[in-house]
């Protein structure tokens, strides 16, 4: 069987900001580097049915602007494949609503951060156990990512190994098992996208108290968020993966 990458795409974006730059799985696909050819778009929102894990060289799991803990049909199907795809070491990304999805799919515990939401370019650091991670290994101890999430995963999984953190968010990257991984930030974004979010989202920000100016006036490039997909494509697209 000749095995494929997916992409699931769990969400659509804000019509601006469609219109101007695409979508979630537009913005996958250019991060991995690699063309619609190498990879298989799943709609699971709109009802794609999901391929069978040993269909799978690897999948991503986008971002959405659904919350997890909604439950909603689609999502809770894709909750319950996922073990099945951890199970043969099938490499997997989830990006955002992908990572507490993720999480929430192996018994972690997701929910609304007592913080409100965390959006604009921030720092993350790693943690020690990054040194031997496939993904992370050799990537700098702090660096630059775009955010927007109003969600977080409040208990990693049993098992789960934590990657990275800030003062605002206690996970924004884990491992489990060998190679199934969450990013709580968004590597697909750029600073059009990260800045588009932030005007599409400024009312629900006043009404936190959140101050856009600032956030508009630090957002940055990302060049080692970036270089996640791209690590990603590489890994999974290895005929030998060093974790397998």
């Amino acid at each position: 069987m000749h095995k494929k990458l997916f992409i699931i795409k769990v969400g659509t974006t804000f019509p601006e900001t469609a219109r101007e730059y695409g979508d979630f799985d537009l913005w996958t696909l250019n991060g991995l580097g690699c063309d619609a050819a190498e990879a298989v778009i799943i709609d699971a929102e709109h009802g794609d049915s999901l391929p069978s894990a040993d269909a799978c060289s690897g999948v991503v799991v986008t971002g959405s602007h659904a919350m997890v803990t909604d439950n909603l049909p689609w999502s809770v199907e894709i909750e319950g494949w996922i073990p099945s795809l951890l199970k043969l070491d099938v490499p997997f990304l989830g990006i955002c609503y992908g990572h507490q999805l993720l999480a929430q799919a192996l018994g972690g515990e997701v929910g609304f951060h007592p913080k409100g939401t965390e959006a604009g370019t921030v720092d993350i650091n790693l943690l020690p156990q990054c040194t031997d991670d496939p993904l992370f290994k050799s990537m700098p101890s702090t660096f630059h990512v775009h955010v927007t999430h109003a969600q977080t995963v409040f208990k990693l999984p049993l098992g789960a190994v934590n990657l990275a953190m800030n003062s605002f968010e206690p996970s924004h990257a884990f491992r489990m098992g060998k190679c199934a991984w969450g990013v709580q930030f968004h590597p697909e974004y750029d600073i059009n996208i990260m800045r588009s979010y932030i005007m599409n989202e400024a009312v629900d920000l006043k009404k936190e108290g959140i101050d856009i100016h600032p956030i508009l006036n630090s957002i940055k490039e990302t060049p080692f968020a970036a270089s996640i997909l791209r690590r990603f494509h590489t890994l999974s697209s290895s005929p030998t993966p060093v974790f397998r």
